[in-house]
């Protein structure tokens, strides 16, 4: 049905039904379900299994029992500790045997092989006895003779245990006449120390 306004324009309207003003329908009120409390399915002896899948702990098929500690004896820890004494001791030996103090000179002496002195044409056969304190080590020395020569810087491997070395100097002579000779050993190291012998040559000779 239309009517003609003032204005001239068309004006229509629409008749909505009545289930346009309805408002939202109603839901059912939700209803809260309690749990029901688990029952097991079988009971097993003292096992009880909930549901299937599920297994408990099952218990031990035999008693188990712990042994005490056993207290060992007083003596067997005097021997024990015995041990571990002297192992100590072997060790420590070892060690100062090894790395303990350096070789040490004690005394230097010096004279010939033949107190009479060299014949005719000979060699003089000079010793030096250096006493040590038995460690290892090496001497460095130098013989000076009285003609006014002297050798070059010498060496002597001392091994462990050995307390004396001796020192070897050859002097030879030769032609006729008497000749008053001096050897001196000079020891360089370790320390410095300085010991000399006198022996006479002499040889005669045919006139």
């Amino acid at each position: 049905m239309s009517d003609n306004n003032g204005d001239g324009d068309d004006y229509s309207a629409t008749v909505l039904g009545s289930h346009w003003f309805s408002g939202p329908q109603e839901t059912p009120q939700q209803t809260l379900v309690q749990p029901q409390e688990a029952v097991p399915d079988r009971v097993e002896g003292s096992v009880v299994r909930f549901g299937p899948g599920v297994t408990a702990a099952l218990p031990a098929p035999f008693p188990v029992t712990v042994e005490p500690a056993v207290r060992r004896r007083r003596g067997e820890w005097r021997r024990y500790t015995l041990a571990a004494v002297i192992l100590l001791a072997v060790l420590a030996y070892l060690a100062w045997q090894r790395y303990g103090p350096a070789i040490d000179v004690r005394g230097v002496t010096v004279a010939t092989a033949d107190p009479q002195g060299p014949g005719c044409d000979s060699t003089a056969d000079v010793v030096a006895v250096v006493r040590t304190n038995g460690r290892p080590g090496t001497l460095t020395y130098r013989w000076i003779r009285s003609d006014g020569t002297q050798s070059e810087q010498l060496t002597e491997r001392v091994p462990r245990g050995r307390k004396e070395a001796r020192l070897h100097l050859l002097w030879t002579f030769q032609g006729r006449g008497t000749y008053a000779a001096q050897a001196r050993l000079q020891l360089v190291s370790p320390g410095q120390r300085t010991a000399a012998t006198q022996f006479t040559y002499h040889c005669a000779g045919q006139g």
